[in-house]
């Protein structure tokens, strides 16, 4: 049986071999990691473990703490920050399961945008193709399990920044409902959307790294049955402008699953949606609390560059009035109780994660246009889950010859069922 270390040096010595190119990673940890692989493989030959996680290799996102360190968020400004003092909740979590925390994986800057993009630290090529996009937030995060450096990425999801490099990389990404998973020692971006889940090459990995970091016993995942489930497919706003390859192994998936006994109806939410845009019509939440995260630069300027896709809309979302802000959160706890409702006969919503496979880097950055209506597009149906207070899963979706994914979303704190859904699933429709 290859050992913890071995595996370890494989994947760094891998990295060694394009340092000078990487994108992937802002940051290594090679000692600590060896050290940590070391302690794992002592304990597995005494016998000893402590649990499913013991000696996975786990890579974190950029805006993570790490004692010694400023936690940058993909950003030069943040690079000068006072050092952290202690590790993030989840990294604390993490190490004392055994994780073998690799290094800190690429994001766009401040967590911000979801083309992956970041003029500062590179822009990581997609897992399956590099001349690709790799999706962000957690652009690195996606790169890293689907390349395999990492066997567990943690990341942070806001309006899908786990789900979307989950889809165009290939792997599985699940968002907790937010508050499941302890926000301590992350750099924010929307106290009210932030997210920490993770990306792996498997439900069970995902769901295991989900328990520890949520404070929960990693029990194993029991699936559950798909005999009689309910599915709304909420066709309509949210299935516009899906590429054919995606809509095809979209209605794939969802035949097995009806095969396998579960019954799928077409749900409309298109009328919460609405409400939804209207009430953020003056900013997004994510915007206007970002816009208070970085209120202080915002004001005077920023004394180092900042990726202009950032800046744009935090600066019009600084402007906003704070009535404006407090009637939004307002409507959006009315709008979130009308969709708990309307899903009380079913128990999930199933639909395509995005609606296209990843486009190229070079495109996205020649033609701003493009870049704005893909960078809409790909976040159109996974922030549904964020806004409407939800927990999400992306799951890979065989067959195609770039990455998509299928995205399974699940009732407010009904996460541990969503991921036994899942598991089932993914068994049916294969890895």
């Amino acid at each position: 049986m290859q050992s913890i270390r071995d595996r370890l040096e494989i994947i760094l010595s891998s990295l060694a071999n394009r340092a000078a190119g990487e994108k992937v990673y802002t940051k290594l940890y090679a000692e600590a990691a060896r050290a940590a692989a070391d302690a794992s493989d002592a304990r597995r030959k005494a016998g000893v473990s402590f649990g499913p996680l013991d000696g996975r290799i786990v890579s974190i996102k950029d805006l993570f703490d790490v004692p010694g360190e400023p936690t940058a968020a993909g950003s030069l400004i943040r690079a000068g920050a006072a050092p952290a003092t202690r590790d993030a909740a989840i990294v604390r979590r993490l190490r004392q399961a055994g994780a073998v925390i690799l290094g800190k994986t690429n994001m766009t800057e401040f967590a911000f945008t979801a083309i992956g993009d970041n003029p500062h630290y590179g822009t990581p090529g997609n897992a399956a193709d590099a001349s690709l996009i790799p999706g962000g937030s957690s652009s690195g995060a996606g790169v890293a399990v689907g390349e395999g450096t990492s066997d567990i990425s943690v990341g942070s999801d806001t309006g899908g920044s786990v789900r979307i490099p989950a889809s165009l990389n290939g792997v599985v990404g699940f968002k907790p409902t937010a508050g499941r998973v302890p926000l301590t020692g992350a750099f924010p971006l929307s106290m009210t959307l932030d997210s920490i889940g993770p990306l792996a090459r498997s439900v069970a990995d995902c769901a295991i790294a989900d328990a520890i970091m949520a404070g929960e016993e990693p029990v194993p995942l029991q699936p559950v049955s798909l005999a009689g489930l309910r599915i709304g497919i909420p066709r309509g706003t949210l299935f516009g402008e899906t590429q054919a390859e995606v809509a095809g192994a979209f209605e794939s998936c969802i035949d097995k699953i009806g095969q396998a006994g579960a019954h799928a109806t077409d749900l409309s939410i298109d009328d919460l949606i609405a409400e939804m845009r209207l009430a953020t019509r003056h900013g997004t939440i994510a915007s206007m609390e970002g816009a208070e995260v970085h209120a202080d630069w915002l004001e005077t300027g920023a004394s180092v560059p900042v990726d202009p896709h950032v800046t744009g809309p935090l600066s019009r979302a600084l402007a906003v009035p704070a009535s404006a802000y407090i009637r939004t959160i307002r409507r959006r706890g009315e709008l979130v109780a009308a969709m708990a409702e309307r899903l009380e006969t079913f128990d999930l919503l199933a639909l395509p994660t995005v609606p296209m496979v990843a486009p190229s880097i070079a495109a996205m950055a020649g033609d701003e246009a493009l870049r704005d209506k893909t960078e809409g597009l790909l976040l159109r149906n996974t922030q549904v889950a964020n806004q409407f207070d939800l927990c999400a899963i992306s799951l890979p979706m065989l067959g195609m010859k770039l990455p998509a994914g299928l995205m399974l979303v699940g009732k407010h704190g009904d996460d541990r069922r969503l991921l036994g859904i899942a598991a089932a699933v993914e068994a049916l429709l294969g890895r």
